[in-house]
């Protein structure tokens, strides 16, 4: 991943610079999943899952996008999702498939462009433990609270977690190996 330094943001030292190496690691790794596919192989399912690589990048880059906004904005940032409708969940599903019109290039731009605000908000903070409530949702701790720490440590595991769902698709779809 490229510096995505400003002039503006200083260099990331310490707690804060080691969680943005994790976070760049991990989306190289991501990244490297797609390496020389044509848009079509970028959505292709090889598994039993629904899942395809274009999907994944698509999926960890509205999720990045999201959490960023939380440590920034709080609530705000996730809406009511104690109401999703059928459009919010069909909207979500669609964040796992590549869709007519899109394009692996397009898609690795967005996510890109999702990194660079990303790793500027987390410049920008005070501290890492700034915290805002979580939502009411069944999915969260009653009264719960994430320091923008703890909200980091969710996308590094999310971005982990799905690179290794792409390589595992990416294996299956041609034998290339992008952590092996």
């Amino acid at each position: 991943m490229p510096d995505t330094t400003t002039l503006d943001q200083p260099a990331a030292t310490g707690e804060r610079a080691d969680l943005l190496e994790s976070l760049a690691h991990h989306r190289t790794m991501l990244r490297v999943t797609a390496r020389g596919l044509t848009d079509e192989q970028a959505g292709l399912r090889t598994t039993a899952s629904e899942l395809c690589i274009g999907g994944i990048i698509k999926h960890v880059t509205s999720v990045e996008r999201v959490w960023a906004a939380f440590i920034q904005d709080g609530l705000a940032a996730l809406g009511d999702v104690t109401d999703l409708t059928d459009e919010d969940w069909a909207q979500r599903a669609a964040e796992f498939r590549m869709l007519p019109g899109e394009t692996l290039a397009g898609v690795l731009d967005a996510y890109e462009q999702v990194a660079i605000r990303t790793d500027e908000v987390v410049r920008s903070l005070p501290g890492l433990d700034v915290s805002h409530p979580l939502p009411e949702a069944p999915w969260f701790e009653p009264g719960g609270r994430w320091s923008a720490r703890r909200t980091l440590l969710h996308v590094i595991g999310e971005t982990a977690q799905h690179a290794g769902h792409a390589d595992i698709i990416r294996e299956s779809l041609d034998g290339a190996l992008s952590m092996g």
